[in-house]
């Protein structure tokens, strides 16, 4: 009896080695995958969509008359946003009309008077000093239709600036105005997303050794779990991302800290992507490149 507890308790030993072996050879078996994997493998979390945004701005002044586009509308390129009050710049395109008439009949009249004083200075009736005064108003009447015809056209730009559109298809983003305010040359009224896409990486400088443009990537959004997307990496910035912040960091000072860098690395969808739910600009992502 003694001796058959000793030979089980021996082979629980003997099957304890096995296991453990085999769990010890597994994790070598992973360790090494996943040395090799990231060997050839870059990733960061430090990654957002990113894609254009238009300011939509008035060139002229004036109180708001109308506002055609609502909140996270879809709007197509020329398609009306918004109208200005037009009627103090239908006065100024008229008044510059009514000038422009009046410095034809300017020159009409210098061109007449001129070819008159041709005549009597053939005839030597009037003095040399006579008939170049008489050019010179013919002149003098030119530049003034010319200066005429620029200020019509520029009442008239103005006019049409009254009505502010699309500059391309898009989704409204940040309205903030309505009818009634009164607006500003160059005051930001809303912004346009238009629908293209793609993703902004900061990589550390450490990883940029082995991460050239057209490495493919495999990414997922963190709002949609579970979904893997693939693209390629399009360009790298030249300049890490402090380099071009608003205070650039100045490290010619006696207590500078090395800081790891960021670089951006732009990365653009398959041709094949297609994605039915919305990526809405500055969302998480998390992208890994496939280095070579």
């Amino acid at each position: 009896m003694h001796n058959k507890i000793i030979n089980k308790f021996h082979g629980m030993d003997h099957r304890l080695r096995v296991l453990l072996g085999i769990g010890v050879l597994g994790a070598c078996v992973l360790c090494y995958w996943a040395i090799s994997y990231a060997s050839g493998h870059e990733s960061t979390d430090d990654a957002f969509i990113d894609g254009h945004v238009v300011s939509i701005s008035p060139k002229v002044s004036g109180h708001v008359l109308k506002v055609y586009a609502a909140d996270n509308e879809m709007v197509q390129s020329g398609q009306l946003l918004l109208e200005i009050d037009s009627r103090d710049y239908v006065v100024r395109a008229s008044l510059a009309q009514a000038d422009l008439k009046a410095a034809f009949a300017e020159l009409k009249q210098a061109n007449q008077d001129a070819g008159r004083y041709r005549d009597l200075r053939a005839r030597k009736d009037i003095s040399a000093q006579q008939y170049e005064r008489s050019t010179l108003r013919v002149e003098t009447a030119q530049a003034k239709l010319a200066s005429a015809k620029a200020r019509l056209q520029q009442a008239e730009l103005d006019l049409s600036y009254t009505k502010i559109r699309a500059p391309e298809a898009g989704q409204v983003a940040q309205k903030a105005v309505e009818p009634g305010a009164y607006v500003q040359e160059g005051q930001t009224l809303l912004a346009i997303v238009p629908p293209a896409r793609w993703i902004t990486a900061n990589f550390k400088e450490t990883q940029m050794t082995h991460i050239h443009p057209g490495e493919k990537v495999a990414f997922s959004v963190d709002a949609y779990p579970g979904r893997i997307f693939y693209g390629h990496v399009d360009s790298i910035q030249h300049g890490t991302g402090s380099r071009f912040s608003l205070l650039p960091a100045e490290n010619a000072t006696g207590n500078y800290i090395k800081v790891i860098q960021r670089v951006p690395v732009k990365i653009v969808f398959e041709d094949s992507f297609n994605f039915d739910r919305p990526l809405a600009l500055g969302m998480s992502v998390l992208p890994t490149i496939e280095t070579k």
